[in-house]
């Protein structure tokens, strides 16, 4: 699976899509089994399945956002939430040049608050920013994944990124997963302290919990889960 469109241009005109998608990633850390890029790559995966499945117009990844939470751990970088929010604007408005005025988020990163402000305010008019996944398509993905943990206690680096990148890109995830998992399930400064206030690794979750397998079911759970949306979209 490619982590970035290989699309021409002619393709796409004979594609004619109706709807883009947008994988929102991140570049910061994720302890010592995980890259920097880690929440993109995620959300590419997830973004790549979904275009395919349902012919969108599959657009390049966003790869740094709102990561302020993990300032102090070496190599993350991030950008404000008002660039953010002026990046998807500006996508938003050369796609209407399209004659494309649908655009679908798929969020990586959990600390990207931002992204629902956007998409309310987008949706005022009527359908046109959706985001993803939702709680309820992660609860259920888990939960076909047969996954051991909550979503609230694997927040980062854990049995749910993991198994994704082992299942689709397992040279991306080091030794070392089977030994890192750090438990911290209740967090409530984190907006104050950051990550470095419940964490030295960097890990809040389960790696050693993760298998590829595990992350084949997430995508197909999120595939399917994905139509309601879209329909919704589509409305």
């Amino acid at each position: 699976m490619r982590m970035i469109t290989a699309a021409t241009s002619t393709e796409e005109a004979q594609r004619d899509a109706r709807v883009a998608i947008l994988a929102v990633g991140s570049f910061e850390q994720h302890g010592g089994h995980l890259p920097l890029a880690t929440d993109t790559v995620v959300a590419e995966v997830i973004a790549a399945r979904l275009a395919e499945a349902y012919d969108l117009f599959r657009l390049p990844p966003i790869t740094m956002s709102c990561s302020h939470e993990h300032t102090g751990f070496a190599g993350t970088v991030s950008i404000r939430a008002s660039t953010l929010i002026a990046v998807i604007d500006d996508v938003r408005a050369s796609l209407a040049g399209l004659g494309i005025t649908r655009l679908v988020l798929v969020n990586g990163h959990g600390g990207n608050y931002v992204l629902s402000n956007i998409a309310q305010e987008a949706n005022v008019g009527g359908p046109s920013v959706a985001l993803f996944p939702g709680k309820h398509d992660v609860s259920a993905a888990r939960t076909a994944a047969r996954m051991e943990s909550s979503a609230e206690k694997d927040m980062h680096g854990g049995e749910w990124e993991t198994s994704i990148l082992l299942h689709a890109h397992p040279e991306l995830v080091r030794e070392g997963y089977a030994d890192a998992d750090h438990d911290a399930p209740v967090r409530p400064h984190l907006h104050l302290t950051g990550m470095a206030g419940y964490t030295k690794s960097g890990i809040i979750g389960y790696p050693s919990r993760a298998t590829a397998a595990k992350g084949a079911l997430v995508l197909d759970s999120l595939t399917e889960s994905f139509r309601e949306l879209l329909d919704a979209l589509n409305d």
